[in-house]
């Protein structure tokens, strides 16, 4: 029955590895990162494009809920498609890594070894990833958001402006986000 429960487990644990899940951090850190980048939009739309924020205030709050969710899942898809394309890069040098700690424990078997080993490389694609993942969709966002807003769209209104310049780059992340490559 300890064999049949310590095997479930383990396999929990695989399965939660190649899962698009997020832990509990990591999404409130993409949470935290879509809503501030998502609240950049409001002080260029303020400041440059003279915008008044009391009188478009629910143009700017729908618009920046709606970003952030979607840069959110942006951040989730970009993280999934990154994690174990990272994870493959870098076993062989935590193997290496792993390998020096242990050349000095005689009592070390060959699977808790091999279990270190997955669990440092999951651990390091999982950060790697995550980082990743925010700055590429942060400064795709940006630099769609800024092209959108003072080149394709700066002869119409501000709030058709804001509401396409938003809307689009949002979308443009997140279906770049989606892809497999």
């Amino acid at each position: 029955m300890s064999n049949q429960r310590t095997t479930s487990r383990d396999e929990d644990l695989l399965l939660q590895d190649f899962s698009r899940n997020v832990t509990t951090k990591s999404w409130a850190l993409f949470i935290g990162n879509a809503a501030v980048v998502s609240a950049i939009p409001l002080w260029l739309f303020w400041r440059i494009h003279q915008m008044d924020i009391t009188s478009y205030f629910i143009h700017f709050i729908i618009g920046t809920a709606i970003s952030t969710y979607f840069l959110n899942s942006a951040y989730q898809n970009m993280k999934f498609i990154l994690k174990h394309k990272i994870a493959q890069k870098r076993e062989e040098a935590i193997n290496r890594e792993i390998t020096k700690l242990f050349t000095n424990d005689k009592n070390a078997n060959k699977k808790d070894k091999d279990d270190r080993v997955l669990t440092r490389k999951n651990e390091v694609a999982d950060f790697e990833a995550t980082t990743f993942s925010i700055f590429y969709n942060n400064a795709f966002y940006l630099v769609c958001l800024i092209v959108l807003s003072f080149f394709v769209f700066k002869n119409f209104s501000p709030t058709v402006n804001y509401l396409f310049s938003v809307g689009l780059s949002t979308a443009i992340v997140f279906l770049f986000s989606t892809g497999e490559k």
